[in-house]
């Protein structure tokens, strides 16, 4: 069959991504196409010009925002271990792996209503210093600042991990009067407020150094953090998950009085992994092997924008989105048992 040499549309390219099982290339959607060439395909992924801006858009309208609302940031890494002179490819850390692979790097910023455990894409940026000279902490201050100044959204908690916990980031969300909760590393410096005195050198020790009294363990500790400045104080807490695994975590709600009410109001932070499984398993957003930039960053995009759409329908039929693209399958099986297009038969 001759097909068109008029490109598809967005809605097109994320259709594809949205029904597609296992292989999300551009050379998959156009052998499977009835209407776009390779070439069609590619035109269109290089003209395109997508970014945070449109998934914004998608979402504004969709979220259920509550005054006791999260912005919870993180980032994750597309892997591209085994692909050649991919570019925005770097060499970077990755959490699921636990090791440093080539990838994209991607921050990322949600929007969680912990009365009804439900969340939403609100921003993502991708890493990529050699272009704008931009660190992931950079993106994640520009993306506060956006949400605030720009998007006005309500929210009054702002969750993240160890790798954001810098002096920077802290200083624009207590300038917009937001409340953090983050977790720092075992090393971090710190003085313990009950230690200070007036006209003595301050002495820091390392979190995990630190003593606990048993109030201590319910209650946390007031410190201040290395190179902060004079009278700034955190809330700290030892949260022992096990004999092997402990974690510290401050907010600068100094009041919070209790470790586990401290670990609850932290638990939101949990959803943004649950995001990055699901955006990598349903919708093929690491799985574009294109070398340019542009087409990289478009896809990525659709694929965000189709983990919207499959968010809001699992949401409206009360189930996730895994098994709503498990349903294509089982549709598909069904068909097949009703009229195969292979006959089983013996010679």
């Amino acid at each position: 069959m001759r097909k068109h040499k008029k490109q598809p549309s967005r809605v097109d390219y994320c259709q594809f991504l949205l029904v597609s099982q296992v292989n999300y290339t551009m050379t998959y959607f156009a052998v499977h196409s009835e209407q776009w060439s390779h070439d069609a395909v590619k035109r269109y992924l290089m003209e395109e010009r997508l970014s945070g801006k449109e998934v914004w858009e998608h979402t504004r309208g969709l979220i259920e925002t509550s005054k006791q609302g999260y912005v919870v940031i993180d980032d994750f890494v597309l892997d591209k271990d085994y692909s050649q002179d991919i570019e925005l490819v770097r060499h970077l850390y990755s959490g699921k792996e636990k090791t440093q692979i080539n990838g994209i790097g991607i921050v990322t910023c949600l929007y969680v209503n912990p009365e009804l455990e439900r969340y939403w894409l609100l921003d993502y940026r991708i890493y990529d210093p050699a272009k704008d000279g931009k660190s992931k902490l950079d993106h994640a201050k520009d993306i506060v600042t956006n949400l605030v100044e720009h998007k006005r959204l309500e929210f009054s908690h702002i969750a993240f991990d160890t790798w954001y916990a810098a002096m920077d980031l802290l200083n624009v969300i207590e300038k917009y009067n937001k409340i953090y909760h983050c977790t720092i590393k075992s090393d971090r410096k710190v003085c313990e407020q009950s230690s200070f005195v007036e006209g003595e050198q301050a002495v820091y020790l390392s979190a995990d150094e630190l003593l606990w009294s048993s109030t201590e363990a319910q209650s946390g500790k007031v410190v201040h953090l290395h190179k902060f400045p004079k009278g700034h104080t955190v809330k700290l807490f030892r949260l022992v998950l096990s004999d092997k695994h402990t974690d510290y975590l401050i907010t600068n709600e100094v009041t919070q009085a209790s470790t586990r009410a401290a670990q609850e109001a932290f638990r939101p932070r949990w959803f943004v992994e649950q995001f990055h499984r699901e955006v990598q398993q349903v919708t093929g957003v690491d799985q574009c092997q294109a070398r340019l930039a542009r087409i990289q960053r478009n896809h990525i995009a659709c694929a965000f924008l189709v983990w919207n759409r499959l968010s809001f329908l699992a949401h409206q039929l009360k189930t996730s989105v895994y098994a709503l693209k498990q349903k294509l399958l089982d549709d598909s099986m069904k068909q097949q048992l009703r009229s195969p297009s292979l006959h089983m038969g013996f010679a």
